[in-house]
């Protein structure tokens, strides 16, 4: 087989691999994360169990199967929680719930901020856009951010906004910037459609950019 054939079926075979490459990176993340919340509870089950019946918890010892088995009882109790959370009854134990950790100054910090923040980014865009265009990390050069809240700044009254600009293709990493309102592109994108933007490296995104303009005026 003659030597540019040969580098083209192997770059061709390697870009047909590499989507499926990447979801299955992605998916093997989340579902060892989910997995890691269980395992201890199945590690303490086996435990109890080798106690009374040591063969079979010998046989159920392993570890293919105890990640399955932890993954499931993540995933049921993170059902339970969404249903809770949903009822009035889950609506005021959460409530309580939050209010026991606002009172540990470090853990609020991180719980409070991350809570603000995912009720940010499930809200619908309106009023001030929330997927905007900024300039970074120099003039010239844009990426997507989605805007988390507006402030003032003190002296020359401006109005500035917190954007959150997540990086490709793991968009749980990323920068906060404070930029100038009037410095922000708005667009018309979704969370959706943003998110699979930046997570497929821009291969997946509508067909055109809006232009540069000012952002309306108002608070979030």
């Amino acid at each position: 087989m003659p030597p540019l054939r040969l580098k083209r079926y192997l770059i061709t075979g390697l870009l047909t691999f590499l989507p499926l490459w990447v979801t299955v990176l992605v998916f093997k993340f989340v579902l060892g994360l989910l997995a890691g919340i269980g395992a201890p509870l199945v590690a303490a089950l086996v435990g109890a169990l080798a106690l009374v019946a040591p063969h079979a918890a010998d046989t159920l010892n392993q570890r293919w199967l105890i990640f399955i088995v932890a993954l499931l009882i993540t995933l049921v109790a993170l059902y339970v929680l969404g249903w809770l959370a949903n009822r009035m009854i889950g609506q005021r134990f959460i409530g309580a719930f939050d209010g026991l950790l606002q009172r540990i100054p470090l853990v609020q910090t991180i719980y409070g901020g991350t809570k603000k923040l995912m009720a940010v980014l499930q809200n619908k865009p309106g009023g001030t856009q929330r997927v905007v265009l900024v300039e970074f990390p120099r003039p010239g050069m844009k990426v997507v951010g989605f805007v988390t809240r507006t402030l003032i700044e003190e002296g020359t009254g401006r109005e500035m906004a917190a954007v959150y600009i997540p990086t490709t293709p793991n968009p749980t990493g990323g920068y906060l910037e404070l930029v100038p309102m009037d410095e922000l592109t708005p667009t018309d994108w979704t969370m959706d459609q943003a998110m699979a933007f930046i997570i497929s490296g821009g291969a997946v995104s509508p067909d055109t950019l809006p232009a540069p303009r000012r952002l309306p005026d108002r608070p979030l």
